[in-house]
């Protein structure tokens, strides 16, 4: 008797959360967003003349607050030292870890948030891709911004060319400030924090990393204050596309599964063919059907022990 399903009692896929899924796919646009960085390599004249055009902006607007921050990290190496090991490490170790506390502690609004964040980085990778811009440490001198990372790279890890550890400077793309995913990302952070944490602590940790990651990518001459606004703006505009961007992903998902699910049940209701199926065979027969065209016309088989099969005895003669 076939079964049949009550209305409502279908089957639903299992969309539970599982790292061994998450971690792969976070680990994929990371690297997807470390060679967007490495291909984005615009021209450098164009990129000077970007960077030179959002400095004279900013003069104009008198909100150019990175030459000030940047004699200030330059002259005080108190400052400055703890400022570069906060622009090369924290980047890459803050916003892994709250993607995992929202994982392990606030499942349910995990993958929304991660969404968000992956939608808001591969637009920041199409910014680096249109508008290469030069940051400020790498202007010429006569434009008063120096480079903190090279002046106390004898402090850290990273060389003079960049925040990436020595001798690998050449594999980065120093040329992609615009956006600041320093900040973005920084951003990001803090309204998980400000959103799902239940602590004071969490509360001022949420207020306190953007805003210090903002002072620092200007003070350290790595971006214009224009980066770090263009970097919330490239947020904003990820959290407002996040659900349509979620609705195509889950379509997809759908479609993929459903797709499985037919193809293992073809498999499981096909049944094996068997070749002698309503043939009637003895021992010595091998092909199918091999009676009937024997006895065609009705005739049936006589009891000669020639039909007992190969091991009976000859008739008498």
């Amino acid at each position: 008797m076939p079964l049949t399903e009550t209305p409502g009692t279908e089957a639903v896929p299992d969309t539970r959360l599982r790292w061994w899924t998450e971690l792969p796919l976070i680990v994929l646009v990371y690297a997807c967003y470390s060679a967007g960085r490495l291909l984005a390599r615009g021209d450098v004249s164009g990129a000077v003349d970007h960077g030179l055009a959002i400095l004279k902006v900013e003069k104009f607007l008198h909100i150019n607050a990175e030459h000030p921050l940047n004699r200030l990290f330059t002259s005080e190496a108190w400052i400055g030292v703890p400022a570069d090991f906060w622009y090369a490490s924290l980047h890459y170790l803050v916003t892994p870890a709250v993607l995992i506390w929202l994982f392990r502690s606030r499942s349910a609004h995990y993958r929304a948030a991660r969404t968000w964040l992956m939608t808001s980085t591969f637009m920041g990778l199409i910014g680096f891709t249109l508008l290469p811009t030069c940051p400020p440490r790498l202007l010429s001198a006569g434009h008063g911004f120096v480079d903190t990372m090279a002046q106390y790279s004898s402090y850290g890890w990273w060389g003079g060319e960049a925040s990436a550890p020595r001798g690998m400077g050449g594999m980065t793309n120093q040329y992609a400030a615009m956006p600041s995913l320093h900040v973005g990302w920084a951003l990001w952070c803090g309204v998980m924090l400000w959103r799902y944490g239940t602590t004071r602590t969490t509360r001022v940790a949420a207020v306190a990393y953007p805003l210090i990651t903002t002072i620092v990518v200007m003070g350290t001459a790595n971006h214009y204050f224009l980066d770090a606004v263009a970097g919330a703006v490239v947020m904003g505009l990820g959290f407002l596309l996040a659900p349509y961007v979620s609705r195509v992903a889950e379509r997809a998902t759908a479609g993929v599964r459903a797709r499985i699910t037919v193809v293992s049940a073809a498999s499981r209701d096909a049944e094996p063919s068997i070749v002698s199926a309503g043939c009637q065979t003895s021992a010595g027969e091998h092909i199918p059907r091999q009676r009937e065209s024997r006895f065609a016309g009705g005739a049936e088989p006589s009891a000669a022990p020639t039909d007992a099969g190969d091991g009976a005895p000859a008739a008498a003669r």
